[in-house]
């Protein structure tokens, strides 16, 4: 069973509101009394001066009881609603509900959209019950000046406009079949084209608040969809203006909840009384689809699967969702050298979703100053992870990024590029184990290993080899307690498969690596009875809705979204390499050597279209394997080297090489010293670390050399938002593309299902 608060609006005030509520709470009551001004008490209570039935004095009052009532509620239940949703300036309760504003904003917002809404005359507003909306849009089609301003139930539209207009229309909607037309005791035409000028203020003043994500889903009055931390400005002012599509509110939580059980919070029972109507009209009809943000195409209907409706909500696993307290089943994984920035992060994390910053190639100190402006610019609680690159080269750096993450409390962590488990990432695993009360193994460390490969996906399925427990329990650097949970517990929460992906890949077929790494999680968890299930979920080529809708229907858990990400306004890269990704096709990536794992011959894939630098990286790594040293290379190659790849001499560039290692690995220095090859290799890797600062820098005249890891999804993405506004990189923010992305493969998957069922 669901449980849905709905708070109500203005209409439901009256003297004595309140007054079993007041002395339960009487340090907010004090609080909203010294923030208006006058005594909020007295003016529910007695009215001395008949002020509770005007509009700015109204608003102030009822959001304060509805807020009252809300805390009363949740303390008499012992729990907190599944949804929520309130009916105009409801939604202020609504939101306070959520955690979206405090009590005191909330206020300071009701108490300046009232005074807003006062100002406003030249007009007014009608109910009109008995009429379907069908009916009424005919007669309104010769009324252009009228505007619907609230849709409570299918029987009973309130309009708004201009007086004249109004009652001119009274006659002819009671021959259209309207049972009755009743002018509303108001000042103005609220929630009409008419109150723009208010709309505009107001707008102005929300720009000086922050608000939290939501906390409980919360229904828009504007578009009875979610609200998200992107869209509560642009919602908020937006209200003003826009009719309450209250029938599609109720009709969504009818659906997108399962045994959905209503009640009204806050005095008075007009919404008990449309609430009863809507039910008993529409009991099963799917909801209207609404207008997507972004791109401009249609988005589904929003329900659970219980209705028979597919949401962006209802796709992968409720238990990911609830345990990263997020609304998708979506992350935006982590891009090295901070492209999956700190901007990136926060924003992900105000709109309620999961984002890993790009810690690979940070040095630490940039990486703590990172940490602390995400942790400063988020809510407590909001999710976010840092990437933990596995460093067989130098375990201790390894170890240096565990020791930040473990003080600074990161809680999340992607895992990648790991060929086996190491000693960090095992110290990072048990210092977040515990046992709970009943005697399940909690992990407050979150680890989502992202790999390729089913010999390092059974090791992070597994518990974490016993040598290394011994040896880290014998150091001191875990405790033998968290060494025995360890022994019965995976080394991950979240397993994602990285098929075909930009950066290090195997180019793994996503249809083939998913269903594998299922089997081999369920053989895992089996052979070491696992009490909780870990998740599965599927990364590389995720660059259309409909990659996304088929990764779900292979049975991921969760979908892992990167080079898309890549290319929007909050990518830490430069504009030019965002406007170069912006024209990518599937067909522009190629592969290369990839820098940090060089003398493996690992690969990287990256974009080529009109780059010169998969070319010449595979030069460099063929030369590497043929010579044993840069004086075997023939005088011509070495010189087109340095004159057309580095742009500088060998000797530069090994001065440049050298010092850094003097300060990183001197011992790698030690083994240049007595290997020319292995000298030739730090040379030629320089050019791999110089090629990425080049793009993350935008330098225009050595573009050529360019380094940018791409996978073909960002052409597919190209190609699925051609025509719309997120055709340009500049209205691409990665929370946008991520509710695109979901909202839409919850719509193919709906299409499909349907045309499959015939």
């Amino acid at each position: 069973m669901s449980l849905i608060f709905v708070f109500p609006g203005q209409g439901s005030q009256r003297v004595g509101m309140g007054a079993d509520l007041f002395p339960a709470f009487p340090e907010l009551v004090d609080k909203a009394s010294n923030l208006l001004g006058y005594s909020v008490r007295q003016l529910c209570l007695e009215d001395p001066q008949e002020r509770l039935n005007q509009t700015q004095f109204t608003q102030p009052a009822l959001y304060v009881v509805n807020a009252l009532s809300y805390l009363a509620k949740v303390e008499q239940l012992r729990r907190k609603p599944d949804f929520v949703a309130g009916h105009s300036l409801g939604e202020y309760d609504a939101l306070f509900a959520s955690g979206v504003v405090d009590f005191e904003t909330g206020l300071r917002l009701v108490q300046r959209r009232g005074e807003l809404m006062a100002r406003a005359t030249g007009g007014g507003m009608c109910a009109v019950v008995g009429l379907p909306l069908e009916g009424l849009q005919e007669v309104l089609a010769r009324a252009p000046a009228v505007d619907v301003a609230n849709l409570n139930t299918p029987q009973q539209t309130v309009l708004a406009g201009p007086t004249a207009d109004l009652e001119a229309l009274r006659q002819p909607l009671l021959d259209a079949g309207a049972r009755s037309v009743v002018p509303l005791k108001v000042s103005a035409p609220f929630h009409s084209r008419y109150m723009e000028p208010a709309r505009r203020e107001f707008a102005a003043f929300l720009e000086g608040f922050r608000f939290a994500p939501p906390r409980l889903p919360v229904i828009a009055n504007v578009d009875a969809q979610p609200y998200t931390a992107a869209n509560t400005r642009d919602n908020l002012a937006r209200q003003i203006s826009s009719p309450v599509r209250w029938v599609e509110t109720v009709r969504y939580l009818m659906q997108t909840s399962e045994r959905p059980t209503f009640e009204e919070v806050g005095p008075g029972t007009v919404l008990a009384g449309l609430l009863k109507k809507i039910q008993a009209e529409l009991p099963a009809q799917p909801a209207p689809p609404a207008a997507a943000s972004a791109p401009a195409r249609q988005a589904p209907s929003s329900a659970s699967p219980s209705t028979g409706r597919i949401t962006a909500e209802s796709l992968g696993s409720a238990e990911f969702r609830r345990d990263h307290g997020v609304r998708y089943a979506y992350v935006a994984g982590a891009m090295y050298k901070g492209i999956a920035s700190e901007a990136l992060v926060i924003r992900m994390g105000k709109a309620g979703l999961l984002s890993f910053l790009g810690s690979g190639g940070l040095k630490l100190q940039r990486l703590e100053e990172a940490i602390r402006k995400i942790q400063a610019e988020l809510p407590r609680g909001a999710p976010y992870g840092m990437n933990l690159l596995a460093n067989l080269e130098q375990p201790e750096q390894e170890d240096a990024v565990v020791d930040l993450f473990l003080r600074y409390g990161v809680t999340r962590v992607e895992a990648a590029a790991y060929m086996q488990i190491t000693p960090s990432v095992v110290r990072y695993r048990c210092q977040g184990l515990r046992r709970a009360p009943d005697g399940s193994i909690v992990a407050e460390n979150k680890v989502l290993a992202k790999v390729s490969r089913p010999e390092v996906a059974e090791a992070f399925l597994s518990p974490a080899p016993e040598r290394l427990l011994k040896k880290l329990v014998e150091t001191g650097r875990i405790t033998a307690e968290q060494a025995a949970l360890a022994r019965d517990f995976p080394m991950c929460d979240d397993l994602c498969a990285e098929a075909d992906s930009g950066g290090h890949t195997d180019q793994g077929v996503a249809f083939t690596m998913v269903p594998a790494m299922l089997l081999l999680r369920d053989e895992v968890s089996r052979r070491h009875g696992y009490r909780k299930r870990i998740r599965v979920g599927a990364a590389g080529g995720i660059g259309t809705p409909h990659a996304a809708a088929a990764a779900f229907i292979l049975g991921a858990d969760f979908v892992l979204s990167g080079s898309i990400n890549q290319c929007t306004v909050e990518a830490g890269t430069s504009d030019i390499v965002r406007d170069m990704l912006q024209q990518a096709d599937i067909q522009d990536t190629e592969m290369a050597p990839a820098g940090d794992m060089f003398e493996l011959g690992a690969k990287v894939q990256v974009f080529s279209k009109g780059l010169f630098f998969a070319a010449r990286a595979n030069k460099l790594y063929e030369l590497y394997r043929r010579y044993n040293s840069l004086e075997e290379i023939d005088e011509k190659t070495r010189e087109q080297i340095q004159t057309r790849y580095f742009k500088r001499s060998f000797d530069e560039v090994w001065r440049e090489t050298r010092d850094y290692y003097q300060r990183v690995h001197p011992h790698a220095l030690e083994k240049a010293e007595k290997s020319p090859k292995h000298r030739m290799a730090l040379i030629f890797k320089w050019y791999f670390v110089h090629s990425t600062r080049l793009a993350t820098r935008g330098v225009a005249d050595q573009k050529v050399d360019f380094q940018i890891q791409c996978g073909p999804a960002m052409g597919a993405f190209n190609r699925y938002v051609k025509g719309t506004p997120l055709e340009s990189w500049r209205n691409r923010h990665v929370d946008t593309v991520a509710e695109m992305m979901m909202t839409h493969a919850a719509e193919h998957l709906q299409q499909r299902f349907t045309a499959l069922q015939g």
